[in-house]
């Protein structure tokens, strides 16, 4: 980026930062993310610097589709070189519970740094990284060119680039190209990425194609059916369908309970993408006629056609998918972007999404031109739900279809970690 961008960028930043700290702060207050570690963004730690671990593969991942992604690289990385350290840096609280959590022993999970000079070179500093991995599309300007200058590589995998964003890049390519051109890898989902990222800037040898992390089969944690859960489940019927709801966002929980009601016999489970939601899904569906049973305080229906079971956990809906006739995936009817049906897909259960999953292209626009997954409007999801529960033949066309769709990405993770390994090499 040339430098009259950066003094521009680095003069805006910090009054962004202001005006939205406010917002921001509230947001993770909601979240139980508030606490002393936020100061990490600052630069700010309590363990003293000689207990980092210097010289680490520092990685950079949002929220928590990107920490997932994250997480299972370092752990297949570790399984091939248990030598290596790493660093996952994390910008959402909810990001940051889960990394802190699920992260192999030895890892050292933080805040990620807010993108100034000298925030960045402090982090740096402290951990002297050997190579920064940056996750999906995440570009930080300083944290790019202050690495550049001190010649640590930077990857970007799991590339992914919208033919929209793609447009947008183009018309400032003058500006963009050296940004981009500081990239030393990156691995693209698929080759028509690969053009995109080539087109604004990226060098040529610099492009892979590996297939995502994020759809890689090769490894997947399989969801498991839990006594438990089939007990909630019992409790209002034996022998329903069960349509489970996948991250629902503001407003799609009433939608698709009201259309679940039009399948003879169909029961919602019903997963809200943010559990602290719960009191406002609790309300807008009383409001529409429905018993609502929380999972954190279960008590059996009283009207079971009536019922509805809205998840108010965290970290459950891989293995509530387990026990799904068909998976409806949320944030794809009232909001943009959609959530990964891979799981689903995986583990066999059909999936319903809506119009709006451009948040796994080019994945949802393969999975549509091989009909693997019935993609519907929100007037047309009823329709869509007994197509599906009503024909068993269908749902096995589905997802046979879907899990071929999913093939090509097999091994993405590894072949990914064989690139990187050999840009540290090269380092």
């Amino acid at each position: 980026m040339n430098m009259a961008v950066r003094l521009l960028y680095n003069w805006l930043l910090p009054l962004f930062l202001l005006l939205a700290a406010p917002a921001w702060l509230l947001r993770m207050a909601r979240r139980g993310g508030l606490d002393t570690r936020l100061l990490q963004r600052l630069g700010m730690f309590q363990r003293p610097a000689e207990f980092e671990p210097v010289g680490a593969i520092y990685v950079h991942a949002v929220s928590v589709g990107e920490v997932r992604m994250a997480l299972r690289l370092v752990a297949e990385w570790l399984k091939l070189h248990p030598e290596e350290q790493f660093v996952i840096a994390v910008t959402t609280s909810t990001g940051f519970q889960l990394a802190e959590t699920e992260a192999p022993d030895g890892v050292r999970v933080i805040y990620s740094p807010l993108d100034l000079s000298p925030i960045i070179r402090h982090i740096f500093n402290r951990f002297e990284p050997a190579l920064i991995v940056l996750i999906d599309s995440e570009l930080w300007p300083n944290l790019l060119h202050v690495a550049n200058r001190r010649g640590i590589p930077t990857a970007l995998v799991n590339a992914r680039l919208s033919p929209r964003s793609a447009r947008r890049y183009e018309c400032f390519r003058v500006i963009t190209a050296s940004l981009f051109g500081q990239l030393k890898l990156v691995c693209a989902q698929v080759a028509e990425h690969a053009e995109r990222w080539s087109n604004i800037g990226v060098l040529p040898e610099a492009l892979v194609v590996t297939g995502s992390l994020k759809f890689d089969l090769e490894g997947l944690e399989c969801p498991v059916k839990r006594v438990e859960f089939q007990e909630m489940i019992d409790a209002f019927g034996p022998g329903r369908p069960v349509v489970v709801v996948a991250s629902s966002h503001a407003g799609e929980e009433r939608l698709i309970a009201e259309a679940v009601r039009q399948v003879p016999g169909g029961l919602a489970v019903i997963l809200p993408r943010h559990a602290e939601r719960r009191h406002t899904v609790r309300a807008d569906l009383e409001a529409a006629g429905f018993e609502v049973v929380l999972r954190s305080c279960f008590k059996g229906p009283g009207k079971l056609e009536k019922a509805v079971l809205v998840v108010d956990s965290t970290g459950e809906l891989l293995d509530w998918t387990a026990h799904a006739d068909v998976v409806v995936i949320g944030k794809s009817f009232l909001s943009r972007g959609g959530q990964n049906p891979v799981e689903a897909i995986a583990v066999g259960t059909p999936v319903v999404c809506g119009p709006h999953m451009e948040n796994f292209e080019p994945l949802i626009t393969e999975l549509r031109a091989e009909s693997a997954v019935e993609s519907v409007s929100k007037s047309d999801l009823p329709k869509g739900l007994r197509a599906v529960l009503e024909s068993a033949q269908y749902r096995r066309t589905l997802t046979s279809r879907a899990t071929a769709v999913l093939e090509q990405h097999r091994g993405a993770t590894a072949r990914i970690i064989l690139h990187l390994r050999n840009l540290l090499e090269r380092a």
